[in-house]
Order: structure tokens, then C-alpha cells, then sequence
């Protein structure tokens, strides 16, 4: 059985970087590369997309919020037509670069706050599997297990995959820690063992010390984390020697 091993990418904006895009396409199966609202631009969609079919590595949509000021990380109150909408113009716009490049878009992954917001609201990811569906039946939803995205993706038909989180920590409840409460944000060595952990157990340590479940077959590694290329390196390098070698799920 292997892991995917993915990561948020693409998410500068004109000469602002966020982080080192190119090292971390050496490290990792899939990319979700930001389309334009939360982060991204056209040059910096053109070059990720450029990069990643250059290295083998499978692109996503990283759908967000328009959203730039607050990096997609700002709730918005938003009618699920106009995500679909909303959803559907950053699909095509990032598969336009990916075909420039060679490939194409495979799969989807909420950034952010509506990460969290559609995980929530069933009519949110509804609309967000709809503009899918719209865009090609074939695309793949990454997101979280057991929550509204999946319930929705299974209705309609269209394919889910669990994500799981090396460097992040989560609640007794089973959720992300928010960023700003202390131990949210996991260094080196409890990310590479929370990734063995999910990957081995399905299993990940909460804020409380207790054990939550997180059924996932990729795992990511945030691209602003600190050190995020070193860190998804030992966490590659730790599923390989596992019984959960990298591949993607694509």
C-alpha cells in the first residue's frame, strides 16, 4: 500500500514568494498549485505547472477564496452558485497552464477557509463536486475523510481521496488546531512521526495527548511550514523505508 505525499504550491504573487516551489517538486507526488484567488498568478501558475510536469509530479487545483489580502485563510460567507462558479473559473484557468505544459489538471483540493467551510456545509461541497463534474467527471476531490466533502463526492459519483496532515496538529474532535493556538503547527520530528503514524495506523495524536483517527492516502506538507523542504524530504524518506513507500494517487 503506498502514500501520496502532496503539497500547497504555486501560492506567490507577482515577485513575492512564499516558498521554494522547485525543491519541494523534487520531494513530493502531487501539487496543489493555487489558481489565483487566495495566491497565484499567471506567471507563477505557467512556471509551477512548468516545473511539476517537468518532475513527474501529478497538479491539482487548489481552489480558495478570492481572497488575496487574507490568503484564503478569512472565512467568506458565499452562495454555493457562485462557488461553483467561483470553482470551476480556477479549475479551467490552471488547466489551461497545465496543458500548456503537458499534462493536465487531475484532482481538487480546497484551500483554506473553505477548506474547512465546505468540510462543514454540505451545500458548499456540493457545489464544489458540481463545478467538477462540470469541468471533467474524471477529477479526483482531496480533502477530509468523513466530512461533507466525501459525503458529497460519493453522492455525485466522483472520486475521494483522505488527506492527512504531517505538520499540523489536531483536536480531540478530529479537526486542524487553528494556526494561532500554541503547538498547532508541528516541528520536524513530530511531523515525520505523525505522517509514519496516519500512514501505519490511520491514526494521529491530538492537542490532548489522546489518539483521533485520520483515514487518509495522502499526506501533506504544508510549502510555508518552516523548514517545510527538509521536512517533507524525512517524511518521504521515512514512508519509503515504511510499509507505505510514495506514489501518487493519480
Amino acid at each position: 500500500m503506498g502514500m501520496d505525499l502532496n503539497s500547497d504550491l504555486g501560492e506567490g504573487f507577482g515577485d513575492y514568494a512564499m516558498a521554494d516551489d522547485a525543491a519541494m517538486l523534487d520531494v513530493v507526488t502531487s501539487a496543489n498549485i493555487a489558481c489565483g484567488f487566495h495566491a497565484g498568478d499567471p506567471a507563477i501558475m505557467r512556471r509551477t505547472c512548468a516545473l511539476a510536469v517537468e518532475k513527474g509530479v501529478r497538479i491539482g487545483a487548489h481552489v480558495g477564496h478570492r481572497d488575496l489580502a487574507g490568503f484564503g485563510r478569512r472565512a467568506i460567507a458565499i452562495a454555493p452558485h457562485d462557488l461553483r462558479d467561483e470553482t470551476l473559473y480556477q479549475i479551467g484557468g490552471l488547466d489551461a497552464f497545465a496543458r500548456a505544459a503537458g499534462d493536465r489538471v487531475r484532482y481538487l483540493k480546497p484551500h483554506g477557509a473553505l477548506y474547512h467551510q465546505a468540510a462543514a456545509d454540505r451545500a458548499l461541497a456540493d457545489a464544489i463536486v458540481a463545478a467538477m463534474r462540470e469541468f471533467d467527471t474524471a477529477l479526483v476531490l482531496l480533502g477530509p475523510a468523513a466530512t461533507e466533502l466525501e459525503h458529497a463526492a460519493h453522492a455525485a459519483g466522483t472520486p475521494f481521496v483522505g488527506e492527512g496532515f504531517a505538520d499540523r496538529a489536531y483536536t480531540p474532535a478530529g479537526l486542524l488546531a487553528a494556526r494561532g493556538r500554541p503547538g498547532a503547527v508541528l516541528g520536524p520530528d513530530a511531523a515525520v512521526a505523525q505522517a509514519l503514524s496516519i500512514a501505519r495506523d490511520g491514526k494521529a495524536t491530538a492537542l490532548d495527548g489522546g489518539a483521533v483517527a485520520v483515514v487518509a492516502a495522502s499526506i501533506c506538507v504544508h510549502g510555508d511550514t518552516p523548514a517545510a523542504v527538509e521536512m517533507a524530504r524525512r517524511i518521504r524518506a521515512a514512508l519509503d523505508e515504511s510499509d507505505a513507500p510514495v506514489r501518487a494517487f493519480t
